[in-house]
């Protein structure tokens, strides 16, 4: 009987090969960019600068991106064995973030609006100080992208499920979210830069202000997807494009066909699946089983 109870249990841990690594890596770049994010939030309010405000907001918002992921990883690796989490950990990233991007839109609206201020009743800024704290900021970000390019693309395993589509499989895809959003953010460094510098040569002191503008959009985009992304794991939305996949593989003309079938996502690239199928009396559990073994890298439960 033991023996027979050791061959269908299972686990629920989502943690990959390179889930150690990648927790480190997502730690120092959460470090670097929390001390960035300081200094140009201060170097912004210190200098009147309000595309380097936008800037160091905006870092942020990856701030926090990142530090849910290193939280994320150190959760789920405390947790992994824990029998109170049906489905495992793995949205605790999602609840995460869901929760920042509310913070982060309103921080969208305040940056515009005081940018818009701005525009129309300039400030003197310090231009020289600002350009100085937004090159450094640059340079963070190059370095953080160093940091995470080193990992992004290593192959990520779970237990149960399967990935969103097969590009993806076998990656880390928290890990290369990360990794673009530096890079966006380095992009954001840039625009400051440039603002910064038309301001101090060119007498251009609106551009910094409708840098802040872009800033505040920039960060607003990016709330919302994230908005959409994480509620849409929080209420069990169905992926059609994976559902899909199941009834191909399942349904036979004449063979075989789903009644039901609910799809949704437990952790990152990771999937659950209840299929309910009518099929012929030749079709049985175990060739439901062989149909779905190609695509089921977890632990498939059937039963005739």
């Amino acid at each position: 009987m033991s023996n027979s109870y050791a061959e269908y249990s299972h686990d629920h841990m989502f943690l990959g090969k390179s889930h150690e690594e990648n927790a480190k890596r997502t730690l120092w770049v959460v470090a670097l960019t929390v001390v960035m994010m300081v200094a140009e939030i201060t170097a912004g309010y210190l200098t009147g600068s309000m595309a380097l405000l936008a800037d160091g907001f905006h870092m942020a918002t990856h701030a926090g991106a990142l530090g849910i992921a290193a939280a994320a990883y150190a959760y789920a690796k405390r947790h992994a064995s824990s029998a109170r989490y049906s489905f495992g950990t793995g949205k605790v990233g999602d609840l995460g973030g869901f929760a920042s991007a509310l913070i982060l839109g309103l921080v969208s609206l305040g940056i515009a609006g005081e940018s818009l201020f701005r525009l129309f009743q300039p400030t003197q800024v310090q231009f020289g100080t600002a350009t100085l704290i937004a090159i450094v900021g640059l340079a963070v970000n190059v370095v953080s992208a160093l940091l995470l390019s080193g990992g992004h693309d290593h192959h990520h395993g779970h237990d149960h499920g399967h990935d969103e589509s097969h590009h993806a499989h076998g990656h880390d895809n928290n890990l290369r979210s990360a990794y673009v959003h530096v890079i966006a953010d380095a992009l954001t460094s840039v625009l400051a830069i440039a603002a910064l510098l038309a301001g101090r040569y060119l007498g251009w002191v609106w551009l910094d202000p409708a840098m802040g503008i872009v800033g505040a959009v920039v960060i607003a985009r990016w709330a919302w997807s994230l908005m959409r992304v994480t509620s849409g794991v929080l209420l069990d939305q169905t992926d059609d494009h994976v559902a899909e996949e199941i009834r191909e593989l399942v349904e036979r003309p004449g063979d075989a066909s789903i009644i039901d079938l609910h799809v949704w996502q437990v952790g990152p690239q990771a999937r659950a699946a209840i299929v309910s199928v009518l099929g012929s009396p030749a079709v049985n559990a175990e060739n439901i089983r062989e149909r779905l073994a190609t695509y089921a890298s977890g632990h498939p439960a059937l039963r005739n």
